[in-house]
């Protein structure tokens, strides 16, 4: 399962369910656009090493933006902004699950449910 920004964000925060549906899955990726959102948030050094073993301690695998990703990403954006107002990020995420056949749980459905044959899982606080 892939696992958006958010869900990370809410066990950071001690949130017991998002930590259970973590905990709860065999297989836990994270997309490289999530990590690096992760990151960008950390206000100095100690909150990077923070979030580095955070990802490491629950055995998440970061999958790497792809070229196949990337054009995916771009064909959500072209189809889906406009319409949707789909962010890259999103699009990058989505793409993600997408090009590794993961379903993707998040708690921002809205941001992805526009995209067609995903299969998105909706994580409710």
């Amino acid at each position: 399962m892939l696992f958006d920004t958010d869900i990370l964000i809410w066990v950071q925060r001690g949130n017991q369910n998002a930590a259970t549906l973590i905990d709860e899955q065999l297989e836990r990726f994270v997309s490289i656009q999530s990590y690096m959102e992760l990151l960008q948030c950390a206000k100095d050094k100690r909150q990077h090493r923070i979030v580095k073993q955070f990802i490491a301690d629950l055995g998440f695998t970061v999958l790497p933006l792809t070229e196949n990703i990337g054009h995916r990403a771009l064909v959500y954006v072209e189809e889906y902004t406009l319409a949707f107002g789909v962010r890259a990020g999103d699009a990058i995420i989505a793409a993600t699950a997408m090009e590794n056949n993961l379903p993707l749980v998040s708690g921002n459905a809205k941001h992805f449910k526009c995209i067609k044959d995903l299969e998105l899982r909706t994580f409710k606080a």
